[in-house]
């Protein structure tokens, strides 16, 4: 339907629209091409597993399969909320979300910022590329990086000795769990969202930075008033692809960084999926919890979009 005008609207046929959208394949199939396999890997791997998680609902058994299992209905989410650890395990992903998302969020953007200001080129890509490589290291190896640091002979202690303290085993405490983990986050994850934030800042028009410049602009003015503000977009679709995701860590970062001392404030609902799905084999109260988190995250992703869409123009994923 095409809009003439405030109240007069024209109506396409359907064989119109139906020959426009095949003449348009036609014509560009080579990008429709190049996107099958994006498509094919999101229907595949995404969409299709996803009917799996009616074994929420089921007292899955895998003898007998997700269509001869026995319907249960809410029991499962039933279960989980009067678990005698889901205080626990909740409060504990909610303050680690919290952590990621108020101390570990904002660090690629200052980062972002600071680096647009370096004028020589060879220093700046040097300092890129040493926030960037963590960014590929396995949790495993950045937990074994971890363990050694903290260690009996780690750096950490190495400092502590020579300033006549005594050596502390960290990874043991179940205070310090959480700084590790905030600043583990940061040295891995902080170069990516640096680089996408980078991106964004080279595709302003330089000649907002010129014209400021002229009309007496400190540097620290013109990233205050002209980059920050035209960055904010890109911030906020990434903070909502961020908040999605509050209540799902990672199994690998906080499992790679546990021990028995510190299972009171680090288990997670991902940890917890792992000791009782997997090792105990009760995939139908996990899936309930996957579909627990996954529901916060939305709630939580529909109403940061909607106050994002209020705050500003360009915010807000659609």
């Amino acid at each position: 339907m095409i809009t003439t005008g405030k109240n007069a609207a024209v109506s396409i046929p359907r064989h119109e629209r139906k020959d426009g959208l095949v003449s348009n394949i036609k014509k560009y199939w080579p990008y429709y091409v190049m996107v099958l396999p994006g498509l094919t890997f999101f229907l595949v791997f995404k969409y299709i597993p996803m009917l799996g998680s009616m074994i929420a609902f089921q007292d899955y058994s895998v003898f007998k399969g997700i269509l001869d299992s026995q319907w249960v209905g809410l029991k499962h989410f039933k279960a989980l909320l009067t678990y005698p650890d889901f205080i626990r395990i909740f409060t504990n992903t909610l303050v680690l979300g919290l952590c990621k998302t108020v101390l570990i969020f904002p660090i690629p953007v200052i980062l972002s910022l600071m680096l647009n200001e370096v004028k020589n080129q060879k220093v700046k890509k040097a300092i890129q590329t040493a926030v960037y490589v963590p960014y590929f290291l396995s949790w495993v190896i950045v937990g074994g990086l971890v363990f050694d640091i903290f260690g009996v002979g780690g750096l950490f202690n190495n400092i502590r000795n020579f300033l006549g303290l005594d050596t502390l085993l960290a990874m043991q405490k179940e205070s310090w769990f959480r700084p590790i983990y905030v600043l583990s986050s940061i040295w891995k994850d902080a170069g990516w969202g640096t680089v996408v934030y980078l991106a964004a800042i080279s595709g302003i028009d330089t000649s907002l930075y010129e014209s400021a410049a002229m009309d007496g602009a400190s540097r620290f003015a013109r990233m205050r008033y002209i980059t920050f503000p035209l960055l904010v977009p890109t911030v906020l679709t990434l903070f909502l692809l961020s908040i999605g995701s509050f209540l799902e860590l990672g199994f690998e970062q906080v499992f790679n960084l546990l021990t028995p001392m510190t299972y009171s404030v680090g288990d997670i609902f991902d940890t917890y999926v792992y000791r009782v799905g997997i090792q105990k084999a009760q995939y139908s109260f996990t899936t309930a919890v996957g579909l627990f988190q996954s529901t916060i995250g939305l709630i939580l992703v529909l109403t940061f979009n909607k106050l994002a869409k209020k705050f500003s123009d360009d915010g807000g994923l659609w």
